[in-house]
């Protein structure tokens, strides 16, 4: 059975329940009324980070790239390298293979190379502070060995960073009840900065200090500043803050400084090519022909770059400081046990956890992202979430009876 979807909305999330379903799918009308129509170029690297990390997948690509045919292999991990283009961050591709990762036959040893910090997709410091905490929670072995390590550090536009993924493999998980989101306890944070002055961190990190004793006087924001090779190909400096509850719950918020788009912005041209061939490709040749199209086009159009499109472009480096802080203590009056942006990871683990009733609560607001993702979760496994709101603090309870998913491809001693 193939599964249908149409548009390239939420293209990862679908691709990744389909490795882990081992399902099909067939996604069709990606942009078709798009001066570009089809996939970008960031879509295709992510479709062949997939066949690095997977052994015997099958992608099969219409001509004009509106068209996509992906039937999932068994995911391999080992050792795999890859260069992420410049127009989406590393986030972007780290972020779903943290779900994939335990459910490997090799424990995953992979290298990222491009942007690590930007305001589009979620940085490496939070997936290493808050993402990868979400699915330690869910044991099976993985509270050991798991790391992310921040080799170079790369600042939009050019990237440079280098980042290493190192998380042990699992054959089943462990339910997760969470349910006491507890008190904040401390705020640790980290300001790097990046081929500019070290006093832009220092800066950073002393305004996020004196903004947060405020509130509670357990409060550490440490400078972290890369020269040389480290320091990446463009400038950039950025924070990261985490609070953690007495439960042990995480909350986050970051701001990147990022400079201004007006000299990456070039005029947009049309696409010529009308060269006729046929409705599919293999994904060797139709993923190289399409990669190198989608490139040249990310060049000359800003639109593909989407951190040049957000307004971050601070007075001063504590400005920057006094909106992340704001986020965080936005994120904090949420409430929940899980962080925003790590409700889709809590949720999908809690699908493929053992046959038992596995609980979280989360703040008072369902990001449209986590609907969306139950709503694919129950097209993948045909498993629903109870959902029921709080009345005493409307946060949200949500509830599921785990799948029993087994990783048979991890040898058991």
């Amino acid at each position: 059975m193939v599964i249908r979807f149409e548009g390239h909305a939420h293209f990862r999330q679908r691709l990744v329940l389909a490795t882990l379903a081992q399902k099909a799918i067939t996604v069709n009308g990606i942009r078709p009324s798009d001066d570009n129509p089809g996939l970008r170029d960031y879509e295709i690297s992510f479709l062949r980070l997939l066949e690095k990390v997977s052994n015997g997948c099958v992608i099969e690509i219409s001509y004009t790239g509106t068209s996509v045919h992906y039937r999932p292999g068994v995911i391999t991990g080992g050792d795999v390298h890859h260069a992420c283009p410049t127009s989406r961050a590393i986030g972007y591709f780290l972020e779903p293979l943290v779900a994939l990762a335990p459910f490997s036959k090799l424990p995953f040893e992979l290298t990222l190379t491009g942007i690590t910090n930007d305001n589009v997709d979620p940085t490496v410091d939070m997936i290493r502070t808050v993402l990868l905490p979400v699915l330690r929670r869910f044991s099976g072995g993985l509270e050991n060995g798991m790391e992310l390590q921040i080799k170079h550090r790369g600042a939009p536009p050019l990237g440079g960073g280098l980042i290493r993924f190192l998380c042990p493999t699992t054959r089943q998980l462990s339910p997760l009840n969470f349910t006491d989101r507890g008190l904040i306890k401390r705020v640790r944070g980290v300001a790097y900065a990046s081929r500019v002055s070290p006093q832009m961190a220092n800066r950073v990190a002393d305004a996020a200090r004196g903004a947060l004793t405020e509130f509670l006087p357990d409060v550490y924001v440490y400078s972290d500043v890369y020269k040389g090779e480290e320091a990446g190909k463009s400038p950039g400096y950025a924070l990261t803050l985490v609070a953690e509850s007495t439960t042990g719950a995480l909350y986050h918020a970051e701001v990147a400084f990022q400079t201004s788009s007006s000299s990456s912005s070039s005029s947009s041209s049309t696409d010529t090519s009308s060269t006729p061939a046929p409705t599919s490709a293999s994904a060797s040749s139709s993923l190289r022909r399409l990669e190198s199209n989608a490139s040249s086009h990310s060049h000359s159009h800003s639109s593909s770059h989407l951190h040049l499109h957000n307004s971050y472009h601070f007075a001063t480096p504590e400005d920057l400081s006094t909106r992340c802080v704001q986020l965080l203590l936005r994120e904090i009056d949420l409430g929940g046990c899980v962080d925003t942006g790590c409700q889709w990871l809590a949720c999908l683990m809690m699908v493929l956890g053992p046959e038992d009733v596995g609980r979280v609560r989360v703040g008072r607001r369902l990001g449209e992202f986590t609907i969306q993702y139950l709503r694919d979760i129950k097209t993948f496994f045909g498993s629903e979430f109870k959902v029921r709101e709080d009345p005493d603090t409307g946060e949200v309870l949500l509830s599921c009876v785990g799948t029993g998913y087994v990783n048979f491809g991890k040898k058991t001693t």
